[in-house]
């Protein structure tokens, strides 16, 4: 089959050899063209040459163009996955330890909160360049499937300002899906769920079992459940007081909310560390850390290892592939999909992206009108909508007075910090990210202008100086994680880094 597909952000392994490995266990596709691209020559050749690997060992007449040129990547592409981390680790350190200097303790810090609405700005702006290329060298009706966060907020700029179809694509749906099923005592696919919000903030408004709803059986299956009874206590709290299970992790639900991390004494009453994605502070950034520092030490061993099969056991549950071969080939998917609301959840805003179930097959993407979510969901997500919004169009104009808003507006944030303190932070943001945002270089010279005045005059607000977070686990070194090298090289190969 002609196809071509392009992968922005190659360099990290996890998306990339994962994506393609789903898109090669699809036998029409065996033939297709594949480019890579990334900004880093180095995580570029490392993750190229695994992957051609793989494909040289099925027996596939396929030579992966990889290339620095983002135009020369794109050139005549049908679809686009797009997987980047605009400023790396360097600048998501800073996403959690700037807040943390004011009490605000994040779990994740990439989709809501100070640290998601920073990662947007980032973003946005280079999203916005990745869509004019698009436009101008790729195929005709060329599609984006954005799988970077903050995912809403990349996927309402695309497609808004970008004028590139773009679907956002999240695993959080699969996961908690799983684990509803494993409650209640079922199997995943004896299970059937519907499940709409926005992304992260997703609540499953329907689960069945043959026919018999058991959303109202589901708070006692958790509460009675000795495991999750202890490592989902925010999920199962926001069930309680508003009737429907988050697609979101412990963690990060509990970062997206008022309520369960605004006392720093109180955080370990509602969190798990049993695995990072229960709530421990700053632990996505400390396992992406350690699969980086894990991947580029051992990659020789890497390549050591048994090549990828390209087989349906092969297949993980992303939904990118299965879209691209529902467009492809006719056979229907059924999965649920970041869109542009265009009046599916019809008590949010038109012009959001929310999170809904969608079909797959030759005739496109069709989303199904859902009608109202439940009141208390809704309010939950206008809020963080109103944020989303906010920091769209602040990250779009290179506007500091929407960003402060958004920052404001933001539930956690605002919940632990006042007025005066949102500002003199969201200063140090910018100016500590300032290499990632040229779009604020005015604001960015007047923050620092401000905050050496401040410091000058006495008049700067006291911060927690070397707050490392309350419930934060240290890095674990190389030599640490080769104790158990399997596990650690299968995290670091997963786009899911929870399991």
């Amino acid at each position: 089959m002609a196809m071509k597909v392009a992968f922005i952000g190659a360099g990290g392994v996890g998306f990339t050899r994962t994506l393609l490995t789903d898109l090669l266990c699809v036998p029409e596709f065996q033939q297709m063209d594949v480019s890579f691209t990334d900004i880093s020559q180095h995580n570029l050749d490392m993750v190229t040459a695994l992957c051609q690997r793989d494909i040289e060992s099925n027996g596939l007449d396929i030579r992966i163009h990889a290339t620095t040129d983002r135009r020369e990547a794109l050139r005549d592409a049908n679809y686009v996955i797009n997987a980047v981390r605009i400023g790396g680790l360097e600048a998501f350190t800073t996403d959690i330890d700037i807040p943390l200097r004011y009490g605000i303790d994040q779990c994740v810090g990439d989709t809501l909160c100070a640290g998601g609405i920073m990662y947007g700005q980032r973003g946005i702006p280079v999203v916005l360049e990745f869509c004019k290329d698009i436009r101008e060298v790729a195929a005709p009706g060329c599609i984006m499937l954005n799988y970077a966060n903050p995912n809403a907020m990349l996927t309402w700029a695309c497609n808004q300002y970008g004028k590139v179809k773009t679907i956002g694509l999240c695993h959080g749906v699969q996961g908690g899906h799983q684990q509803i099923a494993e409650a209640l005592g079922f199997q995943k696919d004896d299970v059937d769920i519907i499940c709409a919000g926005i992304n992260h903030q997703t609540w499953y408004i329907s689960i069945k079992h043959q026919g018999e709803d058991l959303t109202g059986k589901l708070l006692e299956a958790y509460e009675n459940n000795a495991k999750l009874s202890e490592t989902e206590k925010v999920r199962i709290d926001m069930l309680r007081r508003f009737g429907y299970y988050s697609t979101e992790s412990n963690g990060h639900l509990s970062e997206y909310v008022p309520w369960y991390r605004k006392r720093l004494d109180e955080i370990k009453d509602w969190i798990s560390l049993d695995t990072w994605i229960n709530g421990e502070t700053g632990g996505y950034l400390r396992v992406c850390t350690e699969t980086r520092n894990w991947f580029e030490t051992d990659f020789p061993n890497w390549m050591k290892e048994a090549p990828r099969r390209y087989e349906a056991s092969s297949r993980s549950q992303e939904h990118g592939s299965y879209i691209i071969e529902g467009l492809e080939t006719g056979r229907l998917y059924r999965g649920h999909f970041n869109v542009m609301n265009e009046g599916c959840i019809t008590n949010l805003p038109d012009e959001c992206v929310v999170e809904v179930p969608g079909y797959v097959d030759y005739n496109g993407i069709s989303i199904p009108k859902i009608g109202d979510l439940p009141l208390g969901c809704a309010a939950i997500c206008s809020q963080s909508v109103w944020v989303q919004k906010l920091a769209v169009e602040a990250a779009v104009a290179g506007d500091d007075q929407l960003l402060r808003q958004a920052m404001m507006m933001d539930p956690l944030t605002g919940a632990v910090c006042n007025p005066p303190e949102i500002w003199q932070m969201t200063d140090e943001m910018l100016t500590a990210q300032a290499q990632w945002l040229p779009q604020y270089q005015s604001a960015i010279e007047a923050a620092d202008q401000r905050l050496a005045k401040a410091k000058e005059n006495g008049t700067y607000l006291p911060v927690r100086e070397g707050f490392a977070g309350t419930n934060r686990l240290k890095l674990r070194t190389v030599e640490e994680m080769a104790a158990d090298r399997d596990q650690s090289s299968e995290t670091a190969g997963k786009t899911d880094k929870a399991h």
